[in-house]
């Protein structure tokens, strides 16, 4: 079911992420709350507590050195476990301690794309990404587009999806399938499932099939929706 605010929906992710991490020891596991607004490092910092609570040895590691060093200045008691990329590499080619844990990779986007391929190859064990953008819609086609879709972009698997939309929300916990709701003006309903992501063309097919969504009259729960998640 959706969550009703973020809390709910940072703890629906780490279950989902738990679940998924048995299935293979070098997954590679995507975590996302796509919504507007959102201070993505408290969570991350949240979400690295959790795990370790949870059992799961973490590191969490982040694109460049100062959001890195912004990190471990909000949560100094996580410092040893927090780096940038180019630290994490130096710790992998050095030393196996740690090899096999959890590398918890926050927002890795197009400019870090090879430097984070590099780095999860050199990492024995599983991966996950927190809101990654490793795919640009701008510079999505071509030859080099086409072979990152193939290759490094194409094993990456969700865990968790949440992402609230125009009289609608997507959703996915693994191990379940993908669920889209409908937001009708009493709240959101479930309105289809699906073995893989929807693309906005069966999204849309689904929701017409169940009667359509109206904008201006569902407005309003849309917004408070989103109010919980950013909260």
């Amino acid at each position: 079911m959706l969550p009703a605010d973020l809390r709910q929906a940072e703890s629906q992710a780490l279950a989902a992420l738990l679940a998924a991490l048995p299935s293979g020891g070098r997954g590679r596991w995507s975590v996302d709350w796509r919504f507007e607004g959102l201070r993505l490092l408290p969570v991350a910092l949240r979400f690295c507590q959790a795990l370790l609570e949870a059992g799961q040895a973490t590191r969490l590691v982040f694109p460049d050195a100062g959001a890195c060093a912004l990190a471990k200045r909000d949560a100094p008691e996580l410092a040893e476990r927090i780096s940038d990329f180019r630290g994490q590499q130096r710790r992998s080619s050095e030393s196996d301690e740690g090899g096999a844990d959890l590398l918890l990779a926050v927002a890795p986007a197009m400019p870090d794309y090879e430097e984070f391929e590099q780095l999860c190859a050199a990492h024995r064990g599983p991966v996950a990404m927190l809101n990654g953008r490793l795919e640009d819609a701008a510079v999505g086609i071509g030859s080099v587009a086409r072979g990152r879709r193939r290759g490094f972009v194409a094993e990456w698997q969700a865990a968790y999806f949440l992402q609230p939309l125009a009289g609608s929300a997507l959703r996915r916990a693994y191990p379940g399938d993908w669920e889209l709701y409908r937001q009708d003006a009493d709240g959101f309903r479930l309105a289809a499932r699906f073995d893989q992501k929807p693309d906005a063309e069966a999204q849309a097919e689904a929701l017409a099939g169940e009667g359509g969504v109206g904008m201006g009259a569902n407005l309003r729960s849309l917004e408070t929706f989103i109010e919980g998640l950013r909260s």
